[in-house]
């Protein structure tokens, strides 16, 4: 358990929750200015996100979040992650789930379990080009489909493409 966490019952309880359901999917856990941020398997993102919404009641996904870590790749680490920011109301509790994905990989659609999830996937495809697994409506949400490139990734031409 990660330090500080058990001054938070409620946090600490679903963190216990993954940990004894997932725990060979849980990669690490940190606790940061009262905010939980576990990193998982990628491939075990929608079950995770299913059980934090069905039974430990984190009902809200606030955001998604792209990241490009470049030259991560050499270090052992994968270039791209995807932040979740999951919120449990009334309680007022913040939980991040981090999953890594490699330059050509997928990540599964949690839309099935938050409809939040529809534009912010979307947004994430259209920006960096990561791909999400049973999507229902997959395409560019800013920029038009001929468009060649995604320019939130690190190695995109900074005067965009001519």
């Amino acid at each position: 358990m990660p330090d500080g966490l058990n001054e938070f019952p409620a946090l600490s309880a679903v963190h216990d929750a993954l940990a004894a359901r997932f725990g060979s999917a849980i990669l690490e856990s940190t606790f940061v200015q009262k905010e939980l941020s576990v990193r998982i398997k990628t491939e075990s993102i929608l079950p995770v996100v299913t059980v934090l919404k069905s039974e430990q009641g984190c009902n809200a996904l606030s955001d998604m979040i792209g990241l490009d870590h470049p030259g991560t790749p050499a270090e052992g680490r994968t270039r791209f992650s995807i932040l979740y920011q999951l919120y449990k109301y009334p309680a007022h509790l913040r939980l991040r789930l981090v999953v890594d994905v490699p330059e050509s990989g997928e990540v599964d659609s949690v839309v099935s379990v938050h409809k939040s999830a529809d534009w912010a996937e979307r947004e994430i495809f259209d920006m960096f080009g990561l791909r999400f697994a049973g999507h229902p409506d997959l395409r560019r949400i800013y920029l038009e489909p001929e468009f060649e490139g995604h320019p939130l990734r690190k190695d995109f031409p900074l005067q965009g493409k001519p």
